[in-house]
């Protein structure tokens, strides 16, 4: 059976920042490289143009890791634009790290023949097309002057520290996750409620003398070092179906920080819509997603991982959802939970995005793996999260 989360209560109860700062020693040295550089004239329009279907058995399949001593800690894939929306274009053609972008696929060109031999599956084909679905391009235009100066307990600059005066937009990936209708403030899905609250708290309903009495709440899970807090939530906004470069804008920019953690790189965001239209396609979704993912759950889980498949959907240089496929390398244990390296290509505009293990699943099915940066070309990591 599908696993839900404990409760939905707990994480409506306190809309506060959670902090937890319980896991310092899991980073180690690295080599760090350049992101943005020598022009690439990769039209965003031709995405579609530039993927390899033999990625799985490219050379980055061969990349082997280093020993694991001391803090592991790489070079963070937000996409950073002092021109905004309009200069993303330029970073995805300027792109040292993977020039040509051939080795990600376009969401809606993706097809069982992406996938290895072996593991051409409709169920697992079927499972990451609506892991795509739910996955969002996250905006923030904001550095909260809270962010820490460093990681903990090393010298190693934190992201955006020390730029709160900055209002440049950045951009990450991150997915839906756990969809509730409510009407007067109660769940109409069977779940636990009332709440607390009786009206729809999105941005237009806050100054309507008569907000909706019908609205939708989602998770989105990203990384904390992509939306650090409550600051920098209130100024995100997440651009959802962004299929195609010609997709229409649907967004949504009312956001609230239900859990973050530093070290885990584990960020939950609270989200609410009361766009019926919206609202209705997000729970059809993610019923879909409930479906699918028991299948591939109960064909996988039960023998051993040894094609260390992993997939990721995001958003790279904040354009158009891309698929990519590869393979994970280490699998580190970080206390009683773990965190991954892995060749499966990423680039900036990619951190935050949902990082999945075939054969492993977070506990309760959380979205808890989220993808942190990289380590040295070739060679990608993920934040820290439960995994069985």
């Amino acid at each position: 059976m599908f696993c839900k989360r404990k409760t939905q209560t707990d994480r409506k109860v306190s809309k506060r920042l959670k902090t937890e700062k319980n896991c310092t020693d899991l980073c180690f040295p690295l080599d760090t490289f350049g992101i943005n550089g020598s022009e690439d004239q990769t039209d965003l329009a031709d995405f579609s143009s530039l993927r390899d279907p033999h990625h799985f058995t490219s050379d980055q399949s061969k990349v082997q890791s280093d020993e694991v001593e001391g803090p592991l800690i790489g070079k963070h894939e937000t996409q950073e634009s002092e021109g905004g929306e309009a200069d993303l274009h330029k970073h995805l053609v300027g792109c040292k790290k993977n020039p040509g972008h051939r080795q990600f696929i376009p969401v809606d060109t993706f097809n069982l023949k992406h996938l290895p031999e072996g593991l051409q599956d409709n169920d697992l084909y079927e499972y990451i097309k609506v892991i795509a679905d739910l996955t969002v391009r996250v905006d923030v235009r904001m550095s909260s002057p809270d962010r820490p100066k460093f990681y903990s307990k090393t010298t190693q600059p934190y992201p955006f520290s020390n730029m709160s005066e900055r209002r440049n937009l950045r951009t990450g990936s991150g997915r839906v996750w756990y969809v509730n209708m409510f009407q007067d403030g109660v769940w109409q899905d069977g779940r636990i409620g009332p709440t607390d609250y009786t009206k729809c708290w999105c941005r237009k309903c806050e100054g309507s003398n008569s907000p909706s009495n019908v609205w939708w709440e989602f998770d989105v899970n990203t990384a904390t070092h992509v939306v650090f807090d409550a600051i920098e939530a209130n100024h995100t906004t997440l651009r959802l179906f962004y299929d195609r470069h010609d997709s229409q804008v649907v967004s949504v920019d009312k956001v609230s920080v239900g859990y973050v953690n530093i070290d885990y790189d584990w960020c939950v965001l609270n989200c609410v819509t009361c766009d019926k239209t919206l609202g209705n396609k997000l729970i059809e979704m993610f019923k879909h997603f409930e479906n699918v993912w028991e299948k591939v759950w109960d064909k996988y889980s039960a023998s051993s991982p040894s094609h260390k498949l992993t997939f990721i959907v995001s958003h790279p240089h904040g354009c158009s959802k891309q698929v990519s496929v590869g393979q994970w390398k280490d699998r580190l244990e970080v206390g009683s939970r773990y965190k991954f390296t892995y060749t499966t290509c990423t680039c900036p505009g990619s951190s935050g995005a949902h990082v999945h293990c075939l054969g492993y699943r977070d506990l309760w099915t959380w979205s808890e793996l989220v993808h942190s940066g990289s380590i040295k070309p070739g060679l990608n990591f993920s934040g820290v999260g439960y995994v069985l």
